[in-house]
């Protein structure tokens, strides 16, 4: 009896040790070098990383890919009629991009990765229609989403690569509270991991959609993001993996403000704390992890620049004073993409 006691408390007292311990965090470069990629007429807020090439689409019916290698950069533009759409979303399968513009009448293109077709798949009109993201799970399967146009946030889910796309009925969705919608700010308001699906909303209410079966089913979280006005909320969500989620945002129309615009999950979302709060970068429209950094590093971008956390959001750190891009892809852990007002850019981190 002694004896077990004895190997109870020494348990205890390296648990306790082990859970007190403070972890030694440490940044994975010192400096960075950028290089232009493109220069346009264009403000691009999607992009997605495909081998060797960049795809981007934007303003003005314009999409294209710019190379990573030297190789031949490829741009089009699709109008109709006499509209020139406002991309802001971008997906991709193996043979297939595809292409999502805000606003009414919404058109997703699925074009060819030789750049030399293209088809719209899906269209919807409607005063409040306004998409906002889009991801694919696989070759097969993808789901895009958007501000309400009834008492849900709008779904569209494809089985069939993407050739036919289908409107979830409200009934299978959790309904939002007034005031409650999404904002077009980077492609990132939808995250997928496996067969989980993440929805960030914002507005008068900012919170967590989550399915755990490609969504079919949902769950509602809410979150300490600043919110309550037409404009606060979560602009920006990434997930390192099921566990591990990061939410950025703020108010663009107040750029400075940097209080209640961080926020952290460990628990898949369930819940949310905010984290450097007065620190850092006031209002940011995109947030990723770096990759293989076991969920501590991360960067944003917005108007206040480039920023950069290498303890999980504690402490953020400048590393670009441009503040022209509205959002950000890893290629991997040493390679970023940026892209917003009339440029997508390289950094090479070293």
């Amino acid at each position: 009896m002694k004896k077990s006691l004895i190997i109870l408390l020494l348990a205890g007292i390296l648990f306790s040790c082990k859970k007190d311990e403070k972890k030694d965090y440490k940044p994975s470069f010192a400096k960075v070098e950028a290089d232009t990629l493109l220069s346009d007429e264009i403000s691009i807020r999607a992009i997605a990383i495909d081998g060797d090439k960049v795809w981007y689409a934007g303003s003005m019916g314009k999409y294209g890919w710019v190379s990573l290698n030297g190789g031949k950069d490829f741009n089009g533009v699709i109008a109709k009629d006499t509209l020139f759409p406002e991309f802001r979303a971008i997906a991709q399968t193996k043979n297939d991009i595809f292409i999502l513009n805000v606003g009414t009448p919404a058109m997703l293109y699925k074009i060819s990765k030789d750049g030399k077709t293209s088809k719209e798949v899906y269209s919807e009109k409607g005063e409040k229609v306004f998409y906002d993201s889009m991801q694919f799970y696989n070759d097969k399967e993808g789901i895009a989403m958007g501000d309400p146009t009834d008492e849900c946030l709008s779904v569209i889910t494809t089985s069939d690569g993407g050739n036919t796309w289908i409107k979830t009925e409200c009934a299978s969705l959790p309904k939002v509270a007034e005031g409650e919608a999404a904002f077009a700010a980077s492609n990132t308001n939808l995250i997928i991991k496996g067969n989980d699906t993440w929805i960030v909303s914002g507005g008068k209410k900012s919170r967590v959609f989550h399915s755990e079966d490609k969504g079919k089913s949902w769950n509602v979280y809410d979150t300490p993001i600043v919110q309550g006005g037409g404009a606060d909320g979560i602009y920006s969500g990434d997930f390192y993996d099921e566990n591990i989620g990061f939410a950025v945002g703020g108010n663009y129309e107040k750029p400075d403000g940097n209080t209640g615009n961080k926020i952290l999950t460990e628990n898949g979302g369930k819940t949310w704390e905010t984290i450097a709060d007065g620190k850092g970068f006031g209002y940011a429209s995109c947030v990723q992890f770096v990759p293989g950094s076991n969920g501590d590093e991360l960067m944003t971008a917005g108007p206040s620049g480039i920023w950069y956390s290498y303890d999980r959001g504690a402490s953020w750190k400048k590393i670009l004073d441009e503040r022209i891009y509205h959002t950000l892809r890893f290629i991997d852990n040493k390679t970023v993409i940026l892209a917003g007002q009339k440029k997508v850019v390289r950094l090479r981190l070293k």
